[in-house]
């Protein structure tokens, strides 16, 4: 017979799911792993000082939101290497988008968003939490969370069209 599982463990089970896909929208595939990994190492660390009466799903997802904008403080401290400095022209345009690229052109327009537009619309449209989870999730008012989400789509409408 097996040991009855922890309730961290079931608190596991129950949210990883919510926590990949918030993770996995906000930041390059390469990434995720080790923010995944990172967000739940927290959680385990904190879970035995939290209230009883917390809202695990909001919790959870702040920490994966906070981890998400390391992963992002990170990836801009690090030197891109280039074959050539003189051929490297920063204010280039993007190419073109490929036929049928729609989703990579939307999600790559999503990562280019400030850090808490990215959140606020990460947090609506995958993990669906309403406006007052995701100004606590991102440290923030209501409305300035309101706000944020708002600038957020209307910067994906100018660049990804319908």
């Amino acid at each position: 017979m097996s040991e009855p599982l922890l309730p961290f463990q079931r608190f596991l089970d129950t949210y990883r799911g919510d926590v990949w896909r918030m993770i996995s929208a906000s930041v390059p595939a390469s990434e995720a792993d080790d923010c995944f990994q990172e967000t739940f190492i927290a959680a385990l660390r904190a879970y035995p000082r939290l209230r009883r009466n917390s809202d695990l799903r909001a919790w959870v997802l702040t920490i994966a939101h906070r981890k998400t904008l390391d992963a992002h403080r990170a990836r801009a401290r690090r030197a891109l290497p280039v074959a050539d400095v003189a051929e490297h022209d920063t204010r280039a345009s993007a190419p073109a988008p490929v036929a049928g690229a729609r989703d990579e052109q939307l999600w790559s327009a999503v990562g280019a968003l400030p850090n808490r537009q990215r959140s606020a619309v990460v947090l609506r449209f995958l993990a669906d939490l309403p406006h007052r989870d995701i100004a606590r999730a991102i440290g923030c008012s209501e409305e300035a969370a309101r706000r944020s989400l708002h600038e957020g789509l209307s910067k994906l409408r100018e660049v990804v069209p319908a």
